[in-house]
């Protein structure tokens, strides 16, 4: 049985705590005054941090995990759970959403209120990265600032690059979002996981299916990889480490027989934010011998 990609991503937000982007409108706010900020979406938050304006954050959403003060604001929920009325409650100047986040109800009634609303892409490749880094720049008349993290994001690129280029081997992954251990998927062609891997140099095993699928131990046998990657908190709800034995056909794979388990921050990992190029180059390292 395959799942919806909207339940999919779901789980993939809920684990860690999709058109090109539209032009918009600066807020036409002086640099240094402050406006209240509300932002659903943990990329997003980010880069408003990467900005430097990441106190302008008043109320965040469950998925704005880095860094990790955000998690202690008011928080506006989750997705479906997030409601126009809370919201307006909080007196926001302005909120920034990633598209396809609120229910489109939701989006007509705070458009509805006269609150200023950018509703923004939210990246899966480094070029869709600086692509919002820039857009957010503009909105804030911040684009100097912007430019720099776009240039670090190319360097961090580039030394994901050099390294590539002084290893010889290119091992296979595969990724499990786990969610305890009956709630298990594997990520196949068009996720994150799919475009991760690629920027790190690893073979995505699983293919022939797109975006998330249950797992099943005879799939588990048969893509048989080098390596599995999970997120931290994946880990955690199979209860440590330990608890990945526990995982049908797994003790059949070369990663679990050789100990090649990878664990990462989910928001590092699949969030695609201007951290993109070292999180690509840390996932590179972890899955090769040669350092």
């Amino acid at each position: 049985m395959k799942f919806s990609p909207l339940y999919i991503c779901m789980l993939i937000a809920l684990t860690m705590a999709c058109t090109s982007p539209k032009k918009e409108t600066s807020v036409e706010a002086p640099v240094d005054t402050q406006l209240k900020v509300i932002t659903a979406g943990g990329t997003i938050t980010e880069v408003m941090h990467s900005l430097n304006i990441g106190s302008w954050i008043i109320a965040t959403d469950k998925t704005s995990t880095f860094p990790a003060s955000m998690q202690d604001l008011p928080s506006i929920g989750y997705r479906n759970q997030i409601k126009a009325e809370g919201i307006l409650s909080l007196g926001p100047e302005l909120v920034l959403l990633e598209e396809g986040y609120l229910n489109a109800e939701v989006v007509q009634q705070l458009k509805s209120s006269g609150l200023e609303i950018k509703i923004l892409h939210k990246p899966s490749s480094p070029e869709e990265t600086k692509q919002l880094v820039t857009q957010i720049g503009e909105i804030f008349n911040l684009e100097t600032e912007a430019n720099q993290i776009n240039v670090q994001i190319d360097n961090d690129l580039k030394s994901l690059e050099l390294y590539l280029s002084e290893v010889k081997s290119r091992p296979s992954a595969a990724f499990v979002m786990a969610r305890g251990p009956e709630t298990l998927f594997i990520a196949g062609e068009k996720t994150f996981a799919q475009s991760m891997f690629q920027l790190a140099g690893i073979n995505s095993i699983a293919t022939g299916f797109e975006e998330f699928v249950p797992l099943s131990p005879e799939s588990l046998v048969s893509i048989n990889p080098d390596y599995l990657v999970f997120f931290d908190s994946g880990i955690q709800s199979l209860g440590g480490k330990s608890g990945i034995a526990g995982i049908q056909g797994i003790k059949e794979t070369k990663a679990f027989q050789s100990d090649q388990i990878i664990s990462m921050d989910g928001h590092y990992l699949s969030g695609f934010g201007p951290r993109v190029g070292k999180a690509a180059l840390e996932l590179a390292k972890a899955v090769r011998k040669e350092k």
